[in-house]
């Protein structure tokens, strides 16, 4: 495989995001603002990165904040990125006529990223006539919709693109194992998957369906989990609202689950033996 192509694959678009608003305000504390999250959140995003990548980024301490080389580099090409975003609205706001009408959406649970957020508010900025209408599905079901022509798009987690809709790579979601405050896990160091495999597991119902659609299933049988589930929800608020609960462990979106991590209701466990990840796709017929 092409490791150029393999980088593409493993690379989280919304750390790109939070890198590009460091950079842009030249402070991790104004980029939060910005963001609406916390700033050791972005602190934790600008080191994620920085280990995908491997190279430093930023050189900072408390009197200077400087971009390495490498930065410099990055934000260039960030910077074409996000200004490709920003003229998708232009573009389609010089066709011909207003549009209007109701553009119909099918997507995966709380479902968090920047890109997606700056594409919906721009189709809306510049064309105030169209109506949203966003439904949640799991993957399974939007690609079935889309392939019966019942919705035009959907964004969804795939394993790999499938015959028969037109798939575009968006970005790769992060996601980890988490327990309760409740739980008698939460706080631990525990390192290793092999402790965690017979404890209670809290699913999310598109990964009791299986099937190649839904990589919450591969992502639970990769990492040995779920061999005794003890809650279920197709809805990720739902499921991590059981996780809180003490209910048993779950693995869910990093990007979802922050604010609860830095609320100390959530305990993300230090596993080191395996990185979970899967891609999310636009899908349209």
């Amino acid at each position: 495989m092409n490791p150029s192509q393999t980088l593409i694959d493993q690379l989280n678009w919304n750390l790109l995001r939070t890198f590009y608003m460091i950079a842009e305000e030249r402070s991790l504390t104004r980029a939060a603002d910005r963001l609406s999250v916390s700033q050791p959140s972005v602190s934790a995003a600008l080191q994620k990165l920085e280990e995908s990548l491997g190279c430093q980024l930023i050189e900072r301490d408390s009197r200077r904040f400087d971009l390495t080389d490498q930065g410099e580099l990055l934000l260039g090409e960030c910077t074409v990125i996000f200004e490709s975003v920003n003229r998708i609205g232009q573009k389609m706001s010089d066709l011909e006529g207003e549009l209007s009408g109701v553009l119909h959406l099918q997507m995966i649970t709380s479902l968090q990223s920047p890109i997606i957020d700056e594409v919906i508010r721009l189709m809306h900025l510049r064309h105030p006539a169209v109506t949203f209408r966003i439904d949640v599905a799991s993957s399974r079901e939007i690609v079935r919709a889309v392939s019966r022509k019942q919705v035009p798009f959907g964004i969804c987690l795939l394993m790999e693109p499938v015959k028969g809709v037109d798939c575009k790579l968006l970005f790769r979601e992060e996601f980890g194992i988490y327990c309760g405050q409740e739980h008698p896990l939460f706080g631990s160091d525990i390192n290793s998957l092999k402790p965690l495999r017979d404890e209670g597991f809290v699913s999310f119902t598109c990964s009791e369906e299986g099937g190649f659609l839904e990589p919450m299933s591969a992502l639970r049988d990769g990492a040995g989990l779920g061999r005794r589930v003890v809650g279920a929800s197709a809805q990720l608020d739902e499921v991590r609202r059981m996780i809180i609960a003490g209910v048993g462990i779950g693995i869910m979106p990093v990007a979802s689950v922050t604010r609860a991590v830095a609320a100390g209701l959530l305990w993300r466990l230090p596993v080191i033996d395996t990185e979970l990840g899967a891609n999310v796709f636009l899908v349209s017929n």
